[in-house]
């Protein structure tokens, strides 16, 4: 039996160790590529082009989100599988659009990693079972958010809802921007009163619509 070949993105080192743990122990697979960046992670799955790649949706440099349509426009014979923590309808339906054909919440990665990557491997799509009615069509949208009767955003504060909108924690935001996880809170605090956002769904669905999740040109 040819193995399915796997390519794993996730800045996460324990991530990174404990998927590489699952795998090394099952023959049908074959681990053939890791990165920890979106920009290593393309260039590494565009050279060895697996069956399958499985990529986290907050990495540092830009989004698994963004990194899965990239993927799919340069190298579409590779599936993609969404490893992330968020539970939102809002981040489900997107990444499906961006191309994935599974989406795996991290906290039941263990148990459900291998039926993931069989069941995209055979060409369905898979649904984490914890998520996979949110994703159905006959759910509900949430009511509408009353948006933009706050004021105008800062540039600070646009650029902290635009990273949170596309996934990164506030951590990684502080990081970026050298400041405290505090001033993030803040800023994300004051952004979401001005616009009427009340939940992270509601800024992701806030951020798709201002186009804070397409792909650069």
């Amino acid at each position: 039996m040819t193995p399915i070949r796997i390519a794993l993105v996730d800045d996460h080192p324990v991530v990174l160790a404990g998927i590489r743990a699952l795998l090394r122990d099952v023959p049908e697979v074959e681990l053939v590529g890791e990165a920890s960046t979106g920009a290593s992670g393309f260039k590494a799955i565009c050279e060895c082009l697996p069956d399958i790649a499985v990529i986290d949706l907050s990495l540092p440099d830009f989004s698994g989100m963004e990194l899965a349509r990239r993927l799919t426009k340069r190298c579409p014979e590779v599936k993609i599988i969404a490893l992330t923590v968020h539970e939102d309808r809002a981040y489900v339906l997107p990444v499906l659009e961006a191309g994935a054909k599974g989406y795996l919440l991290k906290r039941s990665a263990g148990e459900e990693l291998m039926r993931a990557i069989r069941a995209v491997n055979r060409g369905a799509v898979y649904l984490d079972p914890a998520i996979a009615d949110k994703a159905s069509p006959a759910t509900p949208e949430p009511a509408a958010v009353n948006e933009g009767e706050g004021g105008e955003l800062s540039r600070r504060e646009e650029d902290v809802l635009k990273l949170v909108a596309q996934g990164f924690s506030n951590k990684q935001i502080a990081g970026r921007f050298e400041v405290s996880v505090k001033s993030v809170e803040t800023y994300k605090a004051r952004a979401s009163e001005k616009k009427g956002l009340r939940s992270r769904a509601d800024i992701v669905r806030y951020g798709i619509k201002q186009g804070w999740l397409a792909a650069p040109n």
